[in-house]
């Protein structure tokens, strides 16, 4: 059995991981926005 097909087994037992995956990587790249966005200087 492939990672594939045991994390699609696993989704379908937990249908509400789903969602806090969907959230968890919406926030993650919230978050790498902001630090880009912050850090605009470049060089010393």
């Amino acid at each position: 059995m492939s990672a594939k097909d045991s994390m699609k087994d696993y989704l379908a037992q937990h249908p509400r991981m789903i969602g806090v995956l969907f959230t968890l990587f919406v926030l993650l790249s919230q978050a790498g926005t902001v630090v880009a966005g912050t850090n605009t200087q470049v060089g010393p």
